[in-house]
């Protein structure tokens, strides 16, 4: 009797202390729904008004519609999009060279990485330069090739142990059955490695969805992330909380629907060659 009131015991203290991280990490999230639903008067009340006395969704409205959301957004999917979609056609090949032909050595494998030790801050003035100099500035162009700078060390250093940890044995068994690099590549290696690819993906999506510090410094007017509108929300003593927390909202739907969409993918991707 005693041990199984043990077991029930440490099982219930383990799924209390999963609830408390879990309403712990999800009370942001929830007062920034709630807030997104509140009309203006409920904002800033105190003692705090956890829920509104009436549904108001004017934030969602003003906020597409007046501050800009809904450019935002278009603006946020091609800039993301675009990024990611480059970011995987150079960092796929790569990685493939890197890992399964040694390219370059660890030398050049450690070079690309160190990409990532460079903060932006310390080439934000050279970047901003050298876009100006090729007319890109508050452009779709600038913005993609910007963050594929970023995305590929990232695709190519995590993608390089995964192309290690398959059998080279099954390519060259397609090789001596007639088949060429590039049809090994695409038949067997890629295959293997999805999971990979769609969590590196999914990776690089969400960091090109939510940089802001690049694109204030190389955006103006034409391409407007949703990032870069939330700041002309607070305006002096003008504080939209409402609108805010609509666009925060807006900006957190497409990443959590692509989470859920590829959780499977993404949970094998990452574990993927961490136990030989």
């Amino acid at each position: 009797m005693i041990p199984t009131f043990g077991a029930s015991f440490r099982r219930g203290l383990r799924a209390f202390a999963a609830f408390l991280v879990l309403f712990v990490f999800l009370c942001p999230v929830l007062w920034m729904l709630i807030t997104a639903i509140k009309p203006p008067g409920e904002w800033l009340n105190s003692p705090p008004i956890f829920w509104p006395s009436n549904i108001d969704l004017g934030n969602f409205t003003e906020a597409l519609g007046r501050w800009g959301g809904f450019k935002g957004l278009v603006d946020s999917l091609a800039v993301a999009s675009g990024a990611t979609l480059l970011s995987l056609v150079v960092g796929v090949f790569a990685a493939y060279s890197l890992g399964r032909f040694r390219t370059g050595g660890e030398t050049l494998s450690f070079s690309i990485l160190s990409v990532l030790f460079m903060p932006p801050v310390a080439v934000a003035v050279p970047m901003y330069l050298f876009w100006r100099a090729f007319g890109l500035l508050d452009s779709f162009t600038a913005l993609i090739l910007q963050y594929t700078v970023f995305n590929v060390p990232f695709i190519c250093w995590v993608l390089k142990s995964f192309f290690e940890d398959i059998d080279p044995t099954m390519e060259e068994s397609a090789l001596v059955n007639g088949a060429t690099r590039w049809r090994a590549f695409v038949d067997i290696a890629v295959p293997l490695a999805r999971p990979a690819i769609v969590a590196v993906a999914l990776l690089s999506f969400i960091f090109s969805w939510n940089e802001f510090f690049f694109a204030v410094i190389l955006t103006r007017a034409r391409v407007t992330t949703l990032p870069v509108i939330l700041p002309t929300l607070m305006e002096g003593h003008d504080i939209r909380w409402g609108s805010i927390a609509a666009i925060a909202t807006i900006a957190a739907l497409p990443v959590i629907a692509l989470t859920f969409a590829l959780q499977r993918y993404l949970v094998r991707g990452l574990s993927f060659g961490a136990i030989r």
